[in-house]
């Protein structure tokens, strides 16, 4: 390791953010790179060789590294772990090499670094197997819609998730950082990322939702997020008004997060909530959930909760079962990486998770955009459509300033 030593103090020189992703994107190594809500450091991990699971890995014993799970967690898309063999961050523009990184791979990406300053990054990662992505009009979306209105009416469910792609062609001037950094200035409230990893596909998302969180401090924290409207003319929520179905839909998440504290036996947390909060264009409403692990004797909170939570109600529905079959039976397509959980884990500030919203998949020459919106016995399909209409936008206004 003596050589990748060498390699470590070699980095004090400083790295751009651009040469970093150049250098993994030119060398096709796993990429993840984000920023958290309401900070200024963007973080990047570089992983030579990222792990599939088919369960969800335990939190409390992994290594440094990256999180990258899909919706459905048990199915055909595996739950990726890129170990930070190398990170960075644009704080202190250094590359810090893990001990156990292989020593030749570090110095194949150090040498793709000092070439990234003349050479224009290489392309993006797209699918193996790319799925076959067909758009649902608004007909076809509002039917189901209808169909789920009229399960929840017969007593199938309580509530039911619905969501579809949008295909958008990328401008011809397109570019995954520039991207990034629109993401970021856009979008300084909610945890902005870029995921590429060779085989598996480049995402790119500014998500408002955190699932599951541990910080340096030991406190534990998830949130119910659900209701949503455009944000009001003045940009501030001193002027939100809520109908019922959207404060029923909240309500809905919060006694689900509640349900898994019980399961678990769990009585010593902090509720905070709900409030009006702003997510980009949208205002949502946010109950937050606290444990301080230093009083509480539950080290594995963090897995248990995020086993017991994933997917929340939030992109699942009530109950989760008949609420999931639903969604696989009448969705229309595979929703992958999208309503799943991506975040750092165990990084120097904890295990930050969030949940795959507002979001978009690049392929070579189209992004995939989701969205969704929760169905409850009071919706109206219109407006429901309305509703994935103004998420859209998040990614949209990305792709529009180019």
């Amino acid at each position: 390791m003596e050589q990748a030593a060498g390699i470590a103090g070699e980095s004090m020189q400083g790295y751009t953010l651009e040469q970093v992703v150049s250098g993994a994107l030119s060398q096709q190594q796993a990429l993840a790179v984000w920023r958290l809500p309401l900070q200024t450091e963007v973080q990047a991990c570089i992983s030579f060789a990222p792990q599939t699971t088919s369960a969800i890995p335990e939190l409390e014993t992994s290594p440094t590294g990256f999180l990258f799970c899909p919706f459905v967690t048990d199915g055909a898309e595996g739950n990726i772990f890129l170990k930070a063999d190398i990170r960075y961050s644009s704080l202190t523009k250094q590359l810090t090499i893990d001990p156990d990184a292989p020593a030749t791979q570090v110095n194949l990406f150090t040498e793709a670094l000092a070439q990234a300053e003349n050479e224009k990054p290489g392309i993006w990662p797209i699918p193996a197997n790319r799925a076959h992505h067909s758009n649902r009009n608004q007909e076809t979306f509002t039917a189901a819609v209808s169909l789920a209105v009229d399960s929840i009416r017969a007593e199938s469910m309580e509530k039911v998730v619905l969501s579809r792609i949008s295909t958008s062609a990328l401008p011809t001037d397109f570019s995954l950082l520039k991207a990034f950094g629109k993401m970021l200035v856009a979008y300084p409230n909610a945890f902005v990322s870029l995921v590429a990893i060779p085989g598996v596909g480049t995402w790119l998302g500014a998500s408002p939702e955190i699932l599951v969180s541990v910080d340096q401090h030991e406190v534990f924290k998830t949130v119910a997020l659900a209701g949503t409207q455009p944000l009001c003319e003045d940009g501030s929520t001193a002027n939100a008004i809520w109908r019922q179905k959207e404060i029923e839909e909240q309500g809905m998440v919060e006694r689900y997060v509640l349900s898994c504290f019980k399961k678990l036996r769990l009585r010593e947390y902090s509720e905070v909530g709900p409030r009006t909060v702003i997510a980009g264009n949208l205002m949502h409403l946010r109950t937050d959930f606290k444990v301080d692990l230093k009083e509480v004797d539950f080290p594995t909170l963090g897995t248990d909760m995020l086993r017991l939570l994933h997917p929340t109600s939030a992109v699942c529905g009530l109950p989760k079962e008949p609420a999931l079959r639903f969604i696989l039976d009448h969705e229309g397509y595979d929703r992958s990486y999208y309503s799943g959980f991506l975040g750092p884990v165990n990084s120097e500030v904890g295990t930050h998770l969030f949940v795959n919203l507002r979001c978009m998949q690049l392929l070579s020459d189209q992004a995939v955009l989701y969205a969704g919106a929760g169905i409850t016995g009071e919706s109206s399909a219109d407006k429901e459509w309305q509703e994935t209409q103004h998420k859209l936008q998040t990614m949209l206004r990305i792709l529009s300033e180019f």
